[in-house]
């Protein structure tokens, strides 16, 4: 009996959905450390958005780097980052966010990942999802993360392409024909909380002062104030666009999971952080890491 006792307990596999909000999908990197290491394999992925570069950098066995750049990004100058694209469609282009990610992480065919991985995009002009489960990681990254106005559209062979969150903010079809013994959806709309589990940032301690999404405010305000007129107006108007983005999302995502409930469903609520405050990776991370671990608690799915 002692030896049965020994015996490690065969792992379960992960289909792992991860879906689209902004900074709260520094969330994801917390979620697939409790996974690790709590005896769950991950078998595949599915991701949108934010979703798409957390799961893809995953599946590149890259992650390490990926945290490590988000947990030091308020050190770097931020507008050097932003290239502004002249009424095309978005306010920046985003080509140097992605060049800036493959020098880090380097790109990769998705076809050679150690993981199966699907990003999810949307066609603008057809309306439809775009499952992108070949060809460049980060091609397929850079059309799953265009924010509608914020980054301009990408042309993928031959198709119009912006964030898959337009669509499908929690894409589980993807993993429909996955043998696997658990889909686990990684939900960043979820509902408004006064109370989330309180979470210090002392992964971090020492961080900078200066805020991502300040970085870009100050970085838009300098820009707007060359034109006439006023730069607060302008700026009024994307935070109520992005605020209608974020609360057409969370409204999509419950109807997909209401109609494809996953096995298991890992809920952010969409005020956790804003969408640019990747400032806050160190607090996300580990809010991320919480949550899996008190909603596996709940379901009584840990293995003990």
């Amino acid at each position: 009996m002692a030896k049965e006792n020994n015996v490690k307990k065969e792992a379960k596999t992960v289909s792992l959905v991860l879906g689209s909000g902004g900074a709260r999908g520094l969330a994801h990197i917390g979620v697939i450390k409790w996974l690790e290491e709590n005896n769950f394999q991950i078998k595949s992925i599915a991701g949108c958005s934010i979703g798409s570069l957390i799961g893809g950098v995953y599946a590149a066995g890259k992650l390490d780097q990926l945290e490590k750049w988000m947990l030091s990004i308020d050190k770097l100058n931020i507008a050097t980052l932003l290239d502004l694209s002249w009424g095309n469609g978005g306010i920046f282009k985003g080509d140097k966010v992605i060049n800036t990610l493959i020098e880090l992480i380097e790109d990769i065919q998705i076809e050679n990942l150690s993981i199966p991985f699907t990003a999810v995009a949307a066609n603008i002009v057809t309306e439809k999802e775009v499952w992108i489960n070949s060809g460049s990681l980060f091609d397929a990254i850079r059309a799953s993360v265009s924010l509608p106005l914020f980054f301009t559209p990408v042309k993928y062979k031959g198709n119009l392409l912006i964030d898959g969150g337009v669509l499908n903010p929690v894409p589980i079809a993807p993993t429909f024909n996955d043998d696997t013994d658990l889909t686990i959806a990684v939900n960043l709309g979820g509902a408004i909380q006064s109370n989330n589990i309180e979470v210090k940032n002392d992964m971090d301690e020492n961080k900078e002062e200066i805020a991502f999404q300040q970085s870009i405010k100050n970085f838009i305000k300098s820009f707007k104030k060359k034109e006439k007129g006023s730069t607060t107006k302008n700026w009024g108007m994307y935070d109520v666009a992005d605020k209608a983005f974020d609360t057409m999302q969370s409204t999509i995502a419950r109807l997909k999971i209401a109609a494809y409930p996953p096995d298991v469903e890992i809920e952010i609520a969409r005020n956790s952080c804003g969408t640019l405050e990747f400032d806050r990776a160190a607090e996300m991370i580990k809010l991320g890491y919480k949550k899996a671990q008190l909603v596996f608690e709940q379901n009584n799915q840990i293995d003990k």
